[in-house]
């Protein structure tokens, strides 16, 4: 397989594969822990494929992985570095780039389904087979200051990130209704949290639970994020004026799947209370596309990278299922699968 150095992948110069002329057996779209880990498990099973990746992790900001069994306290580049190596190494392509369009195309002449795939660049490849692993965004409140502490100071993932900030005076910044939860699971990691409605809702009943708990409550909205002569957070304006000192913020993101350049594949969608909207899939990722599956956040918005990873393995061996079924109805029919 020739490799050529187009765009670094992520930064860290890894090379971008050239994209595979012909047919392959799958397209991947999206590097993530998902698509990588269904890549790989194609590959392994000496399937063709191509994984398209336009090099924008949702998990860059954060200094590393937890609670990742043998890869805790890893850095998420490094993670992806050893996923693509790992794909490589069994003959498959990472291709830097971001898909415009992915939609069916005319079916092979055993009837076997084709897809084409299309880049921003104008490269286009053809596939039997599509895994989107495109993962999501994080789309935080609109409050000045906090983006720039994102995955350092300003965190949302008790499991990823509340071992590090243990002991720590955290605030949840609240977003809607969802983030009571989220209180108390802070409330595990330190004794110092405060609760800043912001604009939402707090019940009777969840007063009286944070009061039993010693959570403080403030419903004056939040204005600014503040931070010290160093750059570190160092706590929120309120509107009346006052800062209130904090060292950690939790916050609940609202979560955007990607599906920018998807529309032809005509994916159906659910609602997933208090999270958002994510692709509908079944068992192993298939959805009612056919020919089509789906892994990690992009269905499943709160899987952490284990379980994105987890996710693609089960969608992976699927589609192989799938084509060797396909492979074998070609071959009754005296045609080649390809």
């Amino acid at each position: 397989m020739t490799q050529v150095t187009q765009q670094p992948l992520f930064g860290d110069g890894s090379p971008s594969d050239a994209l595979a002329e012909g047919t392959v057996d799958v397209v991947v779209i999206g590097g993530g822990a998902a698509g990588l880990n269904g890549a790989l498990i194609l590959t392994r099973s000496r399937r063709s494929v191509v994984v398209i990746d336009s090099g924008s992790p949702r998990n860059a900001p954060a200094e590393a992985v937890h609670g990742l069994i043998a890869l805790d306290g890893t850095p998420p580049s490094e993670i992806l570095r050893r996923g693509r190596e790992q794909v490589r190494q069994y003959g498959g392509r990472v291709v830097h780039g971001e898909v415009v369009s992915a939609e069916p195309a005319a079916p092979s002449a055993d009837g076997d389904l084709r897809f084409r795939v299309t880049l921003a660049d104008g490269r286009s490849i053809t596939t039997r087979r599509i895994l989107v692993a495109t993962g999501l965004t994080d789309v935080l409140p609109a409050v000045p200051g906090l983006a720039e502490h994102w995955g350092h100071s300003v965190v949302h993932c008790p499991y990823c990130h509340g071992w590090e900030v243990r002991d720590e005076p955290i605030g949840v910044l609240a977003t809607g209704p969802v983030s009571i939860g989220h209180a108390f699971l802070f409330r595990q990691l330190t004794e110092d949290l405060t609760y800043f409605t912001h604009g939402t809702d707090l019940d009777e009943d969840s007063r009286a639970r944070f009061a039993a708990r010693g959570i403080r409550v403030i419903d004056t909205p939040v204005t600014e994020v503040v931070s010290d002569e160093n750059g570190a957070l160092a706590g929120v304006r309120l509107a009346d004026g006052q800062v209130v000192a904090r060292r950690v913020l939790a916050v609940l993101a609202q979560l955007q799947i990607r599906a920018q350049g998807l529309e032809g594949l005509r994916l159906p969608m659910q609602d997933l209370p208090n999270k958002g909207r994510g692709f509908a899939s079944g068992v192993a990722g298939i959805t009612e596309v056919p020919g089509v599956w789906v892994a990690g956040n992009a269905t499943d918005l709160v899987a952490q990278v284990g379980a994105s990873a987890a996710a693609g393995a089960l969608a992976g061996a699927d589609i192989n299922r799938m084509l060797a079924t396909a492979d074998t109805d070609a071959a009754l029919l005296g045609k080649s699968p390809r």
